[in-house]
Order: structure tokens, then C-alpha cells, then sequence
């Protein structure tokens, strides 16, 4: 079949996968318990959405170091409601009480969040670098991994952005180790200043870097009150700490260099 031939006997269903997609859910639960299809499918959702965010970050890393202005905000505004409907999921399990989560919950056994893989490479993506986001991941996830820590983030693909719209970036920072985290740099909020103050464009596209960042965190907010409020201090499943650990990456901005510079404007 040619690139342009319609196929006449494509439909809703056949295009969308619509069986195979609805076949996915198996409560594992007696009964099975009601609240689980909600556990499932609430899960499964964030997974589609990590895998679109994967592809929209990707996406806004080639548009930033085309220069391609408009696009960026396009990709970058696009990612930013994304992460809305995911904090919007969490009104949804919230409907879920402390007892009908555990009504199910020993049957979930070693199963953990914490066992995303995608979550991971979109963090990765955003510039995440240390050993312990994927040592306990399997070997084919960890090498994905390895190969997104050897790239440039999002954030340095700003850089190259900005450094094209001839701003000065300092050629150490673009040339720098992509697989170590990248640490706050006053010579780059001076250059981000001076961006904000005279390059209305490439200013809109780090706001739109900052609401991501902004949405990351309310994600993050969002998502520990709601384990608070199923499990309280319990062990999370598959042995984490549970809202303990959640918490530890609380206020942890992804793009230090944006928020630096707030109190200089």
C-alpha cells in the first residue's frame, strides 16, 4: 500500500487498537476488587502521557537547536498542559479512600511507581544525572538511559537556543559533560538577564521552561499529599520509602538559572 493509499477497511477501533488497549486492565484482586480498575487504569494513563512527554520533549530539543522560536512555544505550552491533566489525575485517585486501597494493595506485591522507566527518561531528559534514577531499573532501561545522560537535556538545549539568537553563552558550558548534572552558572544568569531585558522572544521560551519547571514541582506536591493521604508513613510497595522519599525531591527546580535570576530583575 502506497504512503497516501486509504485503507478502506480502517476503523475507530482498528486504528486505535481499542481492543488490544481495553484487554490491558487485569485486577489481580478477589472479586476484583472495585477500586483496582481505577488504581489500573489512573497508572496506565500516566504511562501514555509519560510516553507523549517523551515525544514532545524530543521534539522541543530539535525545534530549540533549529532556533525555530515559534515552534518551541508551540511544543513547550503543549508539554505544560500535559502536566496539568497528569496533577488533574490526582483528584481522581484522591476519590480513593486509605481502606479501598488496601483492599487490593498486597496484591500489587514488589510493583512500584518508583519502577517507572519512562518517568525516569523524562527526568533524564530534563537533566537528571546520578547513578540512583536507574540502578534498580532493568539493564535495556538503564543502558536507554545512559545514552539520554550522554545527550544534551532540555536545558542545554536552551543554551545552544539562546547562543543562536546571539546570546554569549561561555563555550565551557556548551562543550561541557552532558552525563554530569548541570550545576547554576552566575555567568549564564547574567546572559538570561540580559535576555529577559532585550530579547522578548527568547524570553517567552524560558518562561515557557519555567512553567514546566512550575508544573514538575506542582506534579510532585501534588502526588506525595496524595500518597500521604492513602498510606500516611507507610513503606511504599516494592520496599521505597514511601512519602518519605517523595518529599526529598520536593523544591528541587529543574532550571536553577531561571529562578536565580527572579530576585534581579
Amino acid at each position: 500500500m502506497s504512503e497516501n493509499q486509504v485503507d478502506p477497511a480502517l476503523t475507530y477501533t482498528s486504528y486505535l487498537a481499542i481492543d488490544e488497549l481495553l484487554s490491558l486492565q487485569r485486577p489481580l484482586s478477589d472479586g476484583p476488587e472495585h477500586d483496582e480498575m481505577l488504581f489500573i487504569v489512573i497508572h496506565q494513563s500516566y504511562e501514555l502521557w509519560f510516553k507523549q512527554l517523551i515525544h514532545e520533549f524530543l521534539a522541543a530539543q530539535a525545534a530549540l537547536e533549529a532556533g525555530e522560536t515559534h515552534r518551541s512555544l508551540a511544543l513547550l505550552g503543549r508539554i505544560r498542559t500535559i502536566m496539568k491533566v497528569c496533577v488533574a489525575q490526582i483528584d481522581i485517585l484522591e476519590t480513593m479512600t486509605p481502606l479501598q486501597f488496601n483492599s487490593f494493595r498486597s496484591y500489587l506485591s514488589s510493583s512500584s511507581g518508583f519502577q517507572s522507566a519512562q518517568f525516569r527518561k523524562v527526568e533524564a531528559i530534563l537533566g537528571r544525572r546520578d547513578s540512583a534514577m536507574a540502578g534498580h531499573l532493568p539493564a535495556n532501561v538503564q543502558s536507554d538511559i545512559l545514552l539520554i545522560t550522554s545527550r544534551n537535556s532540555v536545558w542545554d538545549s536552551l543554551l545552544v537556543y539562546i547562543s543562536k539568537r546571539g546570546h554569549v553563552i561561555p563555550a565551557d558550558v556548551l562543550a561541557r559533560d552532558k552525563s554530569v548534572a548541570y550545576v547554576a552558572n552566575p555567568v549564564v544568569q547574567d546572559v538570561l538577564l540580559d535576555v529577559h531585558r532585550n530579547d522578548p522572544e527568547s524570553a517567552g521560551v524560558c518562561e515557557r521552561l519555567l512553567d514546566i519547571d512550575e508544573g514538575l514541582q506542582e506534579w510532585r506536591y501534588r502526588h506525595v499529599k496524595m500518597v500521604e493521604r492513602t498510606i500516611g508513613a507507610k513503606m511504599g510497595s516494592g520496599g521505597s520509602a514511601g512519602v518519605k522519599y517523595l518529599a526529598s525531591t520536593l523544591f528541587n527546580p529543574v532550571f536553577v538559572d531561571l529562578w536565580e535570576i527572579r530576585s534581579r530583575f
